[in-house]
């Protein structure tokens, strides 16, 4: 069965961009499916499924009118993707139908093309697209009615939309894809890593851990794109008990929902610091007596063994509350670039304390392993992927 493109808006206020786009995409040979998530019954013409009507929202105030809408339009989507009726989905807005229709475009898989024509997309819109790979594209002009230039932006979504919906791309073997968190402290590492994983036929698949990308990676495990994960830099829990460059994560980083079998060998890449936001001439007065690494508008500062074993244990609390099968390799030498004997970071004490309680809080079936080298070593590299292949291997029988 050939799939439709849903049109989804406010068609109270957006009904007639909604419906132009409806008719271009439609001349271009692809059927549609429009849904109203509008508040009130005023449309410029019927849609297929009115969110409202289905609610009866009438008695609800306008904030908590616009929760329920932007529910049950996912439920319906997410109900209509599963059963094969649509394979894309493409919005109009502003401030409200841009957040409204994005939320919705959110609850749908990596790949399935989402296609947002907002009046505000020139603002700052990464809370807007969090990790998803939503498309945005700035209206210019506002979005009140139909007019030659509304007209002109309007038709290049609905070709946009309807030339990623025509493109396929046949899934490639997920045993043998393996996502690898990284960060600048560890490239050397992430380099060797993959370069050994692809000698020995392995897809790798990086997500930088800037907070956002290691949330992604934790979403696309989730939704079992991968054979096994190599979480090299951990080093965004660091980051989140000081607030730090990349701490913007959230409770799923590093814990693996039940049902998800994929294995996850660990590894506290950057776990020696965090990074925070200033340079040697702006250093806060609370920092100033600690192991300090100068970066570019960015430094690092070292954590003391009490904050080192405070982030042991949150590590441990979220490996023990996962199902899949996990490791821990730990480099004895160091765990970044500046985190090295003779290097400004190198502290064998904090790091003791962080491996001590790791080990101590940690469930019996996880396995420490620990070897005599830095984390940007050739050999470490090599010892990592022999892990992460066995444990692939494990995994596949």
């Amino acid at each position: 069965m050939r799939k439709s493109i849903a049109i989804v808006g406010t068609f109270d206020s957006k009904g007639e961009e909604h419906l132009f786009l409806k008719e271009v995409i439609e001349s271009k040979g692809h059927s549609t499916i429009t849904v109203d998530i509008g508040t009130t019954d005023v449309v410029t013409f019927s849609p297929d499924f009115s969110v409202s009507k289905l609610l009866g929202i009438h008695e609800m105030e306008r904030s908590h009118v616009i929760e329920a809408i932007i529910e049950k339009a996912t439920e319906l989507i997410l109900d209509l993707f599963h059963h094969h009726k649509i394979g894309a989905i493409i919005s109009v807005g502003g401030g409200t139908g841009t957040f409204m229709g994005t939320s919705i475009m959110k609850a749908l898989p990596l790949g399935v093309p989402k296609f947002m024509v907002s009046t505000v997309a020139s603002r700052d819109m990464s809370q807007t697209i969090g990790t998803k790979d939503i498309t945005i594209m700035h209206s210019v002009v506002d979005m009140l009615g139909l007019n030659s230039i509304s007209r002109r932006i309007l038709a290049k979504a609905g070709g946009a939309v309807c030339g990623m919906m025509s493109v396929s791309h046949d899934e490639d073997n997920v045993s043998n894809r393996v996502a690898l968190s990284l960060f600048g402290f560890v490239t050397q590492a992430a380099e060797n890593i993959k370069s050994i994983l692809e000698e020995n036929d392995f897809e790798v698949v990086p997500f930088h851990a800037n907070g956002t990308g290691g949330m992604a990676m934790e979403e696309m495990i989730e939704e079992s794109f991968f054979g096994g994960v190599l979480d090299l830099a951990t080093h965004e829990l660091a980051d989140a008990m000081f607030g730090g460059y990349c701490g913007a994560i959230g409770p799923q980083r590093l814990s693996t929902p039940k049902g998800v079998t994929t294995p996850r060998l660990v590894i506290p890449g950057g776990l020696d610091s965090a990074v925070l936001e200033f340079d040697n001439k702006s250093i806060p007065e609370k920092y100033k007596d600690r192991k300090i690494f100068f970066y570019d508008f960015r430094s690092a500062i070292r954590l003391t063994a009490d904050e080192s074993r405070i982030l042991a244990r949150t590590v441990a609390d979220k490996l023990n509350k996962s199902h899949n099968p996990i490791k821990i390799l730990i480099p004895l030498r160091g765990w970044s670039e500046a985190d090295r004997e003779g290097d400004v970071l190198f502290d064998p004490e904090s790091s003791n304390a962080f491996c001590e309680t790791l080990e101590k809080s940690l469930k019996s079936d996880v396995r420490v392993v620990k070897v005599d080298c830095h984390i940007n070593d050739r050999e470490f590299a090599r010892v990592a992927v022999d892990m992460i292949i066995s444990m692939i291997k494990d995994n596949c029988k």
